[in-house]
Formats: structure tokens, sequence, C-alpha cells
């Protein structure tokens, strides 16, 4: 375990879907406070070498989280590597299929809940059964979206899972606090990432706009007139992570540039 100083000295996290996206910027950040980070994801070989890129207090394994026995396992390896589990970042998410109702499957849907909603399930009743509740601390982050508030048409799929990932969080909140633990929910809107360049191109195309024209009309929506990078994520994920939220449980918090105010 790393020994360095920072916000997260000597502490051990395990980020889900963890080789693209927000997670490697997440996994360097929270290294980069003294974290030692277990970064799993499907692609073995891109997760490890995402965190070999970081250095030796990361390292990669391959895990499919909707599957039992490979998250108790992962969470098996991060307790042999590190001794312990202090973070969970349920951040592994698919967006499945844009469809309207009428033309939803019951293959997409379930797919989509199985990944980002029940995964979040399977990882965060691992980390308590095997670390946190005997060592009575933790600091659990579920990853939703805004679509989960919105309720976006043709994402019957993803709206339910991201809306019942912050009733979940509250639900789980409420069973672990009293043993130290804490759980709340990151609630991003649209991140500058890969996956939602390749969103911002197919709704242009689908609109017959250019996707320069379809961006700036997205930000000029929006109160900041910008969306959010993967650092400010990273920023948000830092301080539920870290003892400065010490009080802060069941909570969900948006980073979406003001795209959508709760209250």
């Amino acid at each position: 375990m790393t020994t360095s100083t920072g916000r997260l000295a000597g502490k051990v996290a395990i980020i889900t879907g963890a080789s693209t996206g927000c997670g490697p910027v997440m996994a360097r950040r929270f290294v980069a406070e003294g974290a030692s980070v277990l970064m799993c994801a499907r692609r073995e070989d891109l997760v490890q070498s995402e965190a070999a890129a970081i250095g030796p207090d990361a390292i990669g394994v391959r895990c499919d989280v909707t599957n039992e026995d490979d998250v108790r396992a992962m969470v098996e390896r991060a307790i042999t590597e590190f001794g312990q589990v202090d973070i969970l970042l349920n951040n592994a998410a698919v967006p499945g299929q844009d469809k309207y109702i009428w033309e939803q499957t019951l293959e997409n849907w379930n797919a989509t809940i199985a990944v980002d909603l029940t995964a979040a399930m399977l990882c965060s009743r691992e980390v308590v059964r095997q670390s946190m509740l005997e060592r009575k601390t933790g600091s659990i982050i579920n990853f939703s979206s805004t679509a989960g508030w919105r309720g976006d048409k043709r994402k019957t799929h993803y709206v339910a899972a991201k809306g019942g990932l912050r009733a979940f969080t509250k639900s789980v909140a409420n069973d672990v606090g009293p043993y130290g633990i804490r759980c709340n929910c990151l609630v991003p809107g649209s991140i500058d990432t890969e996956l939602w360049q390749n969103y911002a191109r197919r709704r242009a195309g689908e609109e017959g706009v250019a996707v320069e024209d379809w961006r700036a009309a997205t930000f000029a929506s929006l109160p900041l007139r910008t969306i959010s990078k993967p650092n400010d994520i990273a920023n948000l994920a830092l301080f539920l992570a870290s003892d400065e939220s010490q009080t802060i449980t069941g909570q969900s918090i948006n980073c979406d540039a003001g795209a959508y105010m709760v209250g």
C-alpha cells in the first residue's frame, strides 16, 4: 500500500468501469492523493494498460460487474493486494440503445439495468461484507445521471437504472450508516468524453445539423455554457471519498454545469 501523503493517504479504492472515460482520470487523481487503487473493467488489456501508466499504486483487473463470482473475486484481489477496501466508486455504466417505449426490448432493458444498477448492488455488498463492515469505515459512491432526474425520452431503460441508483443510495446509506460507512451518489450531466462525443455526432446526424452547431446549442442551454470535463467529476468524487465529507451521506449531488437544478 502507498505511504505517500494526500487527502486519501493510506486508503484503498476500487473503481469500476476504469478502462475509459472518467475511470482512469479518477484513478490517477486518487493515486496522486495517496490512495492505492484497484481498477476493474471487462477489457483486461485496456484497464491493465491504464493502471500501468499510473504506476505501482494502481492495478488493473478484469471483472464483469454483473457477475457475482467476478465481483467477489475482484474485492478479494483488492484485499489481497492492499489489505482493505476504504472506497468504492460504482462508475461502470452502459447507455444501452435509445428506444421509444413502444420499441423497447427486454434484452436492452435487462442489459442496461444489469450494468447500471444491479452491479452497484453486487459491488457494494461485497466491499461491505469483506472489509467495510468489520472495520466500520468506508465511502461508497454511485454514479447516476441527470437523465435520471429529467426522464429523457427514448431512455426508459437508462432513466430507470440511473433514477434507481439515487434511491438505492439512500437505502444503503441507512443500512450502513450505523457502522461508520457512507454512501452518496454523484450525478453528472454531459461529460466531454469519447462516449459523449460519439453521442453528439449521432444526435447531430439525426437532426441533420453540423456537430459543431449541435454542441453549441447544447452549451447555450446550460447556465454555465459548458459541460463537465472528466477532471470535474474526479474533483467531486475525491471530495466524497475523503474525510472532508465525513458527515455527508445519502445525498445525490449534481455536477452538470447547472443543467438540472434540484430543490
